[in-house]
Formats: structure tokens, C-alpha cells, sequence
């Protein structure tokens, strides 16, 4: 007597717009697997209606992976994993049941495809030797705020995505952290009719999108300069960012943070906090440890 087939998951990639991007192999696995199992079976849905494939639909995303997941691979040990759009495992649980199956003793396989990152990247212009890929920032809160510094201190490219309603708001935070000279690009609507890339300093692209924009966004941003290229006095920019925060209703050790995540050395960064929010009072080093 035979036990339970092992399950073997295959990730497969969809398209991010438009529908020519799916390949014949996806097509292929999506016909033979036992089922299919998605994020959305609306969306997933019809996909599959579209492609002429008749398959049992099963819902697994963040919320229901976990408790239906290893039932799913019980009854259809040949299971294909499609997200809403792109690569599957990157900001849904693709990874997470892949891992489950490699856990109970399967096999997986992760079919190359369509993702946004890769050709908003390129589209750049920017330098592709090294990167980051950010995924989607967190909302608000301490975790977002270490995330921007370290982003602003990278000197690689670093890549992100971002919803169309939250655009404007990640513009104007980059602006802070990075400056208003730091290069990067907006690209929208991949591979749709209203594909779009716009290329600028971190100011202008901030302007461009000031009331947000339609569609699935790809934020890049260049890497820092080399230590040895970054000013030791604080400049011009580093002046107006500063009064910038300080209009805002910043705190003096935020402006601080913020100045030294955009490059400049902590003591100068001190002080110029210090004359913005303080005006009236003299400046002098930062005290030990700050």
C-alpha cells in the first residue's frame, strides 16, 4: 500500500501587465498541475478562463496559507502558485509554501518569468553592477524611519516598491533622507499601455508626483557617493533640508538623524540642528556620544 504523493510546488510567474509576457512553459505547468492556487481567485480566475484552463482553484494568501496549505497539498500534491502579477515569493507567500513543500519532503521548482524590479531598474539609468531590493517600505513609525536611513546611506541602487496613494508621501521622505540632488525614477504601469518612466533628482520627481499617481509603481534610487565625495561642512542643500524640518515641526534630534542619513558628518549636523531650531542660542560640538 502507497502513502500520500509527496507535493510538488511550482512557482510560476504571470504577467505584470501585459498578457503577451506569459510564457509557454508557465502556460505548460499551469495545465498540468492537479490545481492552482493564488492569491485572488477572481483575478487568478480569469487568467485561467482567458488561457482556456479548466483547474480547481484554491485561494491561499497571507491569511489563509498557513491553515489551508497542508490540506491543499494532501489532495493536490501537484500544485502550481500564481500571485496576483510578476514573480511569485516576493510580497505575497509564495516562498513560505514553497517552503512547506520542501519541508514534508517534496520538491519545488520556481519558473523564471515577468517582475517589475528588474526592468525598472534598468530603465533607470542608473548603475545595475550593485542593488537592493526594498520591496515595499512600512507604512510609518521608528521601523520606517531606520529603513530610510539606511537607504540614504547605501551606496548602491535601491529599489522599492510603492502603492499610487503613498507616492508622494515616500518622494518627500527621500527628499529628506538622500537630498534633493540624489538621482532616481518613477516607473508606472509596466508593460501597459501607459507605461511611464520618469527620471530626475529625488526634487523633481517629488514635484512631478506631488498628487500621487495611477497605477503599480517602481521607485529607484541612486546609491550614496563615496564617503570621500560627501561634504565635511554643511552646504547649501544640507541648510535648507534643515530649515525645511525645522518649518515642519521637527524636533532637533530628528533634524539631526535626518541630516546625518543624508551624508553629513554628526557634529556639523549637530549644530546646524541645534541653529534651526534653536536660533537664538550658540552652537558649539556635539556632546560626547551624541
Amino acid at each position: 500500500m502507497t502513502g500520500p504523493a509527496l507535493p510538488h510546488v511550482t512557482l510560476v510567474p504571470t504577467p505584470v501587465g501585459n498578457l503577451g509576457d506569459l510564457t509557454l512553459r508557465a502556460i505548460e505547468v499551469l495545465k498540468t498541475a492537479d490545481a492552482v492556487a493564488c492569491e485572488d481567485t477572481r483575478r487568478s480566475g480569469a487568467l485561467l478562463r482567458y488561457l482556456g484552463i479548466h483547474k480547481p482553484l484554491v485561494r491561499l494568501d497571507a491569511h489563509t496559507l498557513r491553515d489551508r496549505a497542508p490540506g491543499t497539498l494532501e489532495k493536490y500534491p501537484r500544485l502550481a502558485y500564481v500571485s496576483d502579477a510578476g514573480t511569485p515569493g516576493i510580497s505575497d507567500p509564495g516562498a513560505e509554501l514553497l517552503t512547506l513543500a520542501l519541508s514534508l519532503g517534496g520538491t519545488a521548482e520556481v519558473l523564471p518569468g515577468a517582475t517589475a524590479f528588474v526592468p525598472a531598474l534598468v530603465l533607470s539609468g542608473l548603475s545595475t553592477a550593485r542593488f537592493t531590493f526594498e520591496g515595499f517600505l512600512p507604512r510609518s513609525g521608528r521601523e520606517r524611519r531606520e529603513r530610510l536611513s539606511a537607504l540614504a546611506r547605501r551606496q548602491e541602487t535601491s529599489i522599492l516598491y510603492e502603492s499610487p496613494h503613498r507616492l508622494a508621501a515616500t518622494l518627500g521622505d527621500l527628499t529628506g533622507v538622500c537630498g534633493e540632488a540624489r538621482r532616481g525614477s518613477v516607473t508606472r504601469e509596466l508593460s501597459k499601455l501607459h507605461e511611464e518612466t520618469r527620471r530626475g533628482t529625488l526634487g523633481e520627481l517629488a514635484q512631478v508626483f506631488s498628487s500621487g499617481a495611477r497605477g503599480e509603481i517602481v521607485v529607484v534610487i541612486e546609491g550614496a557617493p563615496e564617503p570621500s565625495q560627501q561634504s565635511n561642512t554643511p552646504s547649501a542643500d544640507f541648510h535648507a533640508l534643515a530649515r525645511q524640518w525645522a518649518r515642519e515641526g521637527k524636533s532637533s534630534r530628528d533634524i539631526r538623524q535626518l541630516l546625518v542619513a543624508a551624508g553629513l558628518r554628526k557634529n556639523d549636523a549637530y549644530a546646524l540642528s541645534l541653529a534651526v531650531t534653536n536660533p537664538d542660542e550658540p552652537t558649539g560640538a556635539a556632546p560626547s556620544g551624541a
